[in-house]
This record gives C-alpha cells, sequence and structure tokens, in this order.
C-alpha cells in the first residue's frame, strides 16, 4: 500500500519552520504518512523568490516543487489561511491531485467582506509592523494577534527573529502575497468534495464566520475550537490532530 502523503501550507509571510513541533506530533500520530513541508514563494527556502501577485501563481509553485521532490498525488493537504486559499485554488485547478484537505481559518473574496476577512483592529497595527518595527516587535506582534493559548510568546519571538533572519520575507514579498489573498476570489462551485474546515472562534485577525460561511456554502464539515486564535495548530496542535483523526475515521 502507498503511504499517504500530507502536504502542509502555511499563511501570509509565514515558512514551513512556523510550524514548530506541530508536524513531530502529526506525524506521530499518522506514523503511515509522509510529510512534506512547501513554503511559497518568497517565504522560508524560497525566500529569494519573488511572491506571485496571485494564488494560481503559488499553486503552480507547489506543483513544482512536489515534482522537484519526487512527489507524485494525489496528495493530502493541510493548510492554514493562505495557504488554505492555495488548497481551494489546487482544488479547483487539479482536482485529481488531491485526496483530502484539511484547512484552518481561511476566507474567501466574494463570501465575506473586507472587514470580515481582515478584522479592523489590526489594521494600523499590520502596517507599522510592515514599515517600521523591527524583527523582534514584528514577531510578537504577529504572536500577539494570531495566538490566544500559547505560553511562551517572548521566547518564540524571538526564535522566530532568527527565522526571518536567516531566510527574510521582504516587504515587498510581503506586500504582494497580500494582494493575493485580498483579490483571491471563490470558485463559482465547490472544488473538491473530500474537505473538512477547522475553525478557531478565538481568531482575532480572520472573522470566525468566514470559516462558517465555506462550509455552509460548499457543503463541508467544520468543526470550532472554542479558544484558540488564527494560529490553530501553535495554540492546540493535539486538538487539530484529534479532529483530522475522527474525520477520517468516519470517511
Amino acid at each position: 500500500m502507498t503511504r499517504p502523503t500530507w502536504v502542509f501550507l502555511r499563511g501570509l509571510i509565514r515558512q514551513h519552520r512556523h510550524w514548530e513541533d506541530f508536524p513531530a506530533h502529526f506525524q506521530a500520530a499518522f506514523p503511515e504518512a509522509a510529510v512534506v513541508l512547501l513554503d511559497l514563494p518568497g517565504n522560508g527556502d524560497l525566500h529569494d523568490h519573488d511572491s506571485p501577485s496571485s494564488i494560481g501563481d503559488m499553486v503552480e509553485s507547489v506543483r513544482e516543487q512536489l515534482v522537484r521532490r519526487n512527489v507524485h498525488g494525489p496528495v493530502n493537504v493541510l493548510a492554514l489561511s493562505l495557504g488554505a486559499m492555495t488548497a481551494i485554488e489546487w482544488m479547483e485547478r487539479y482536482p485529481c491531485d488531491i485526496e483530502r484537505a484539511v484547512l484552518m481559518n481561511t476566507s474567501l473574496r466574494g463570501m465575506s467582506t473586507f472587514t470580515e476577512r481582515l478584522r479592523p483592529e489590526n489594521y494600523l497595527d499590520i502596517m507599522k509592523s510592515l514599515i517600521f518595527n523591527s524583527a523582534v516587535e514584528r514577531e510578537k506582534l504577529i504572536l500577539d494577534i494570531s495566538t490566544n493559548l500559547y505560553q511562551a510568546k517572548a521566547a518564540l519571538a524571538e526564535k522566530w527573529v532568527g527565522y526571518a533572519k536567516a531566510q527574510p520575507t521582504s516587504r515587498m514579498n510581503g506586500l504582494r502575497q497580500l494582494f493575493a489573498a485580498a483579490t483571491y476570489t471563490a470558485p463559482p462551485a465547490r472544488p473538491h468534495e473530500h474537505v473538512l474546515i477547522l475553525q478557531s472562534l478565538g481568531d482575532h485577525l480572520i472573522n470566525p464566520v468566514c470559516s462558517t460561511r465555506i462550509a455552509e456554502k460548499w457543503r463541508w464539515p467544520l468543526v470550532s475550537h472554542p479558544a484558540a486564535g488564527h494560529d490553530l495548530t501553535l495554540d492546540d496542535g493535539d486538538w487539530v490532530i484529534r479532529k483530522i483523526r475522527e474525520w477520517l475515521d468516519t470517511a
């Protein structure tokens, strides 16, 4: 039997190392799986690439990366935020590439308003972080906005500064990614059948109603975490693994 492959995709100006220890916990829970961590162009291992200004071009990059790694589909996808938008467009363009997908805390133009897709109380802080803040201030801000339950934020922010110094996402690439996310429009019809939506009711970056609307419109199962923030696997990775296992057991 072929090992199931799980492709992990992170969000805006984040890279594969920002998953922290979640991939190891996932691998322990699903020892039969092959876990592949990819970066979107402009981030992480691809930090010296230009970020595409469209989600479609991000999909093409992901597919090219899998070919270079000799990974052949269909694959399973676990994706967060911008990564989940990329997964949706991937399913829309190449549905046979993907067996199943788990999408966390994402939003789509055409299903939610701009202020639901990016909560207004964060606009000023986000712009300041892109323009003025030092690396450590920026990472602390990101953690404050995106996590509710993680306890060691100061130490993690310092660790993330190391990632940013080693593989920096340029300001222009961050703006391109933000543009791609803001302008990406929901496909006209449900792009795939086997999808689980996980949402954080404590998400301070994206209104959780965005996930609710996607799940309702496309008749995908939706499971809600009552307290976690936007970075769901960082706040409660064990919960994510349990919900994926329960979903797979009933599939």
